[in-house]
């Protein structure tokens, strides 16, 4: 009899420790969960916040900085979506963005161009009154050789307007840089204007254009 009560009493304490083995697992499976759904809600709202930050942002954060933390947000995954509607707007917003620095950029160049060209038209015409001004033949001559140099060679042609009427332009006879600084050096008068510049991919000028002062 005391042997067959140990064995019943020995199945119970198997069957209430499987019993607690069973609620135990049970429980550390809904720990996880629970953990694995704190931190996604966790991410969720950081996502939502930086995404924020980005479609309110006045002008403090750059570009690169928007864009890191798209890419960073979009790493994540996550298929909510609020967050997905905000991924787009940024990006969205990000590619305006760009579109309009470009256009900044290309008007800049645009600008510094026109500036150099400026300074190039002053220059020359410093260089042609130089030349025409000259006190010897030895000074006029040294200074076409330094006004040549922004030539791409003595015989670039130079075109001289004498009139223009009804969107009909008149030009002068053909000449080359060469010859109109020698004709400046002889007849010791700077009578024309600069009009229009040509330039190469260096830089140097491949056609002038004069009009009469």
């Amino acid at each position: 009899m005391m042997k067959i009560t140990s064995k019943y009493t020995l199945l119970i304490f198997l069957s209430i420790a499987i019993s607690l083995g069973f609620e135990g697992c049970k429980s550390k499976k809904n720990v996880a969960r629970q953990v694995a759904a704190t931190e996604y809600a966790q991410k969720v709202k950081k996502a939502k916040r930086d995404l924020q930050a980005i479609l309110n942002d006045d002008g403090r954060m750059s570009i690169e900085e928007k864009e890191k933390i798209l890419n960073k947000t979009k790493a994540l995954n996550l298929n909510e979506p609020e967050v997905l509607m905000m991924i787009r707007e940024a990006e969205d917003m990000i590619a305006k963005e760009k579109a309009e620095a470009e256009r900044k950029r290309i008007e800049k160049e645009k600008e510094a161009a026109s500036k150099i060209k400026l300074s190039n038209n002053e220059m020359l015409d410093l260089y042609f009154n130089q030349i025409a001004s000259a006190s010897s033949v030895e000074l006029a001559n040294q200074k076409i050789i330094d006004v040549l140099q922004m030539f791409a060679s003595s015989g670039i042609p130079v075109l001289i307007i004498i009139s223009q009427e009804g969107g009909i332009t008149d030009y002068d006879k053909p000449t080359t840089i060469g010859k109109y600084l020698n004709y400046l050096k002889d007849q010791k008068k700077n009578i024309n204007a600069i009009e229009n510049i040509g330039y190469d991919n260096n830089g140097k000028i491949i056609e002038l254009e004069l009009i009469k002062k």
